[in-house]
């Protein structure tokens, strides 16, 4: 099956250009160096109208990354972890929940649907019956869950002491927000042509996977092709991209990646 990625942000929880900031990546002309909050969307490629989004997270950047890319809907909604810069944009979904019949379904392991249930307290109360309130349904985050024919494995990361997930689907993998990948997870990634996964800076960082140790990752895991994503204004783009393996690019937003699955 044919597919593609859309990378809808590739930068950190504070985005690029960090407000304050008036660093060489913060004030950069390059649009590359301009990263929103980290998400990606999944596009079953079929005619115009059978097309299938899924979307991976919803950040607070959502409705300007729809906009940017065109997305006029949303067939289903997989979350890694409950942190502000991955779920705060699940208010925004409601315009493009109306359009479509039924609910759009979010998959979130227990403690990230308890935070959302939380936080959109007025989205999923039952007592609400505002009828302008995003049509979404939560559903149990399985070790595989099936969209649209295609198998969303569930890669088990360490998020510093937060356990959260990425994703397999196809031949690619989405790694975000992670400092550690467990041995068991590496089995899971066995194969693959495409892998995005973070690499916050250069320098450590006690819950996210740095520029020198995300390249040893890519080194035992051998995709074919690998992107960092989840940047801050620590790497700019023309000058990291020199140093690195020329399997090895930075992600950017907008950027879009063919892939089977």
């Amino acid at each position: 099956m044919h597919a593609e990625i859309i990378l809808l942000g590739s930068g950190t929880s504070m985005g690029v250009p960090t407000l304050g900031c008036e660093c060489h990546v913060c004030t950069s002309s390059d649009p590359r160096d301009r990263r929103t909050r980290p998400s990606i969307a999944i596009v079953f490629r079929g005619s115009e109208k059978s097309d299938r989004y899924v979307l991976i997270d919803s950040g607070p950047d959502f409705r300007q990354q729809a906009l940017r890319e065109d997305l006029r809907h949303i067939d289903a909604v997989l979350y890694t972890h409950s942190h502000a810069d991955h779920i705060l944009g699940l208010d925004d979904l409601r315009p493009l929940s109306f359009q479509r019949p039924g609910k759009i379904p979010l998959y979130a392991d227990e403690t990230t649907a308890t935070v959302l249930r939380h936080i959109f307290e007025y989205t999923f109360s039952e007592s609400n019956d505002y009828p302008h309130k995003a049509r979404v349904a939560l559903h149990p985050l399985e070790s595989h869950t099936q969209l649209f024919g295609a198998d969303f494995i569930t890669v088990p990361l360490m998020h510093g002491t937060l356990p959260t997930v990425g994703f397999r689907f196809g031949n690619a993998a989405y790694l975000t927000d992670m400092s550690e990948i467990p041995a068991s997870s590496f089995a899971l990634l066995e194969n693959l042509d495409v892998l995005i996964l973070d690499a916050l800076r250069r320098t450590p960082h006690p819950s996210h996977s740095n520029l020198e140790t995300s390249l040893k990752f890519v080194e035992k895991i051998r995709p074919q092709r690998a992107w960092f994503t989840h940047m801050s204004h620590d790497l700019g783009h023309v000058e990291t991209e020199d140093e690195l393996p020329s399997h090895v690019r930075l992600a950017y937003d907008g950027l879009r990646i063919p892939i089977e699955l």
